[in-house]
């Protein structure tokens, strides 16, 4: 979808309607065809983006079983952290944008994150709901804030550096998770 590359590119403030339509490959009276406004675009852009993600997890669960978690934080930290801004996971590339947004745009965000934080926390390791959530949120938040991070600096050593504490870092998390799970067994 071109307005999600548009978005993930240029921002929502960085994007105009005539631009976002060019994009697309349509006149700006078609754009307003299909969406009622650049807001409609931007909350549509948002849904898709989080359900794509949410899938990703989901497949990644299913393809690799309990191995599930390393690959995806390689698979994140990889292709995620050198690709385009406009082909970036919407976790990393439009948080800021929603931030920023309106409560609409906020609240349906909302609600798409508690979905991919529920379908990660589904495959986490810890003794009970509420950890496997908070070990959930924990690892998605050190994903995108790592990519960001990475994305953000220009030296190639650096942004690996950052990738690689940031593996590190998760690596430390699920082996936390497996002491605090065994001691209680």
């Amino acid at each position: 979808m071109s307005a999600a590359r548009g978005f993930r590119s240029h921002g929502y403030e960085g994007l105009g309607v005539d631009r976002l339509a060019k994009e697309a490959g349509l006149t700006s009276g078609a754009f307003y065809a299909h969406y009622k406004s650049k807001a409609a675009a931007f909350r549509e852009v948002v849904v898709a983006g989080m359900e794509d993600l949410r899938a990703g997890i989901d497949r990644m669960r299913r393809t690799h079983g309990g191995d599930w978690r390393k690959s995806f934080v390689y698979f994140y930290l990889s292709e995620r952290r050198t690709c385009k801004s406009g082909d970036a996971c919407a976790l990393q590339s439009l948080t800021d944008e929603v931030a920023r947004a309106d409560d609409e745009i906020r609240d349906v965000y909302e609600a798409e994150l508690r979905k991919i934080i529920d379908i990660t926390a589904a495959g986490m390791r810890f003794e009970t709901a509420e950890g496997r959530k908070k070990e959930a949120t924990a690892l998605l938040a050190l994903l995108a804030g790592g990519v960001s991070l990475a994305r953000a600096v220009r030296d190639p050593a650096m942004s690996e550096n950052i990738a690689s504490s940031v593996r590190w870092a998760t690596t430390r998390l699920e082996q936390n998770v497996e002491t605090s799970t065994k001691k209680h067994e």
